[in-house]
């Protein structure tokens, strides 16, 4: 939805914070004691040759915080690749599961929104160079910025459009989110996830679910009443306060009712473990995680929690 040149969500909210809402929470944060030595486990067998020569089976592999290599119709696709070693002023938390030169040929990647931690401009640059042709898929309003900023192959997509891309298809769905990079271009551009299925799909559940960055919202159901998904990859971290950050980023039980509002067959979890971007801590967010499957008494198989660097083979 766009109004006045601004997008909105699906429930016209805009997400607009005071700066006494921040006072408060950086007040709440210097109160908080937080033990941030867990880190998340880098994989303990990396599959770089198979991931190189694989041109026929669907694989996830888990590169850190909202980046993927997706695989598959024989393309290798990247979602929001951020090899940054910084945000802002904190340091990485755990270094990316795959370096950038272990990365087999990128075809496209897929941007879910332009926050920093999602869109970021390095690493997007030297994938460009390696990759010659590599296409960029992004959210309505960002297309002028990246080719101002020297990206020739980029195509824009608002919510529920459907994009061809060789045997696939790419449907960029809703979030419940918010856009900004400067003082001025609050919500100028869109955000969302993406569906990824073959073409040839018939109706059966082989699509790959990104959800990006979300708060908790009545799309994850629309969604799952469009598209039969395999593997929904959902955010569980940066949640705290959740008085504040509730409408742009669900908590890990709200991201296992998001699951199973969109009819997902396996749950990946992202969106922590790579940068401190809020309160609460990588620890915290998978034991909640852990905590609210046990308590639905889900199906233990279902949760599939990788390692950086670890691969998912469909």
């Amino acid at each position: 939805m766009i109004t006045r040149g601004r997008y909105e969500n699906l429930d016209g909210s805009q997400n607009h914070k005071k700066l006494a809402h921040l006072r408060q929470w950086r007040k709440e944060r210097k109160a908080k004691i937080k033990d941030l030595s867990y880190r998340v486990p880098q994989a303990e067998e990396r599959q770089l040759d198979y991931l190189r020569s694989n041109r026929t089976q669907t694989t996830v592999t888990w590169i850190g915080h909202s980046t993927f290599l997706l695989q598959m119709g024989g393309r290798n696709l990247i979602t929001d690749p951020v090899w940054a070693e910084r945000m802002g002023l904190e340091k990485r938390l755990a270094p990316p599961g795959l370096r950038l030169e272990e990365l087999p040929p990128i075809d496209a990647v897929l941007l879910s929104h332009s926050h920093y931690d999602h869109m970021h401009l390095p690493t997007l640059r030297q994938l460009a160079r390696a990759n010659a042709g590599m296409q960029l898929f992004v959210p309505a309003g960002l297309g002028a910025k990246l080719r101002s900023c020297g990206f020739a192959h980029v195509t824009e997509a608002n919510w529920w459009e459907e994009l061809r891309f060789g045997s696939l298809e790419l449907h960029f769905v809703p979030a419940q989110h918010w856009t900004r990079r400067t003082l001025f271009d609050m919500n100028t551009s869109h955000w969302g996830g993406w569906i990824v299925r073959p073409t040839n799909h018939g109706g059966k559940r082989h699509a790959i679910y990104f959800a990006g960055d979300s708060g908790y919202f009545p799309g994850f159901k629309l969604i799952g009443d469009r598209f039969p998904i395999k593997w929904a990859l959902m955010p569980i971290g940066a949640y705290e306060p959740e008085w504040f950050m509730s409408q742009q980023h669900v908590s890990p039980e709200q991201a296992v009712q998001a699951f199973l509002d969109c009819g997902a067959e396996l749950f990946v979890p992202m969106h922590y473990g790579a940068f401190r971007l809020a309160d609460d801590t990588p620890r915290e967010a998978l034991d909640r995680l852990h905590a609210e499957w046990a308590r639905r008494k889900l199906e233990p198989e279902r949760l599939r929690v990788l390692h950086h660097g670890e691969t998912l083979r469909q």
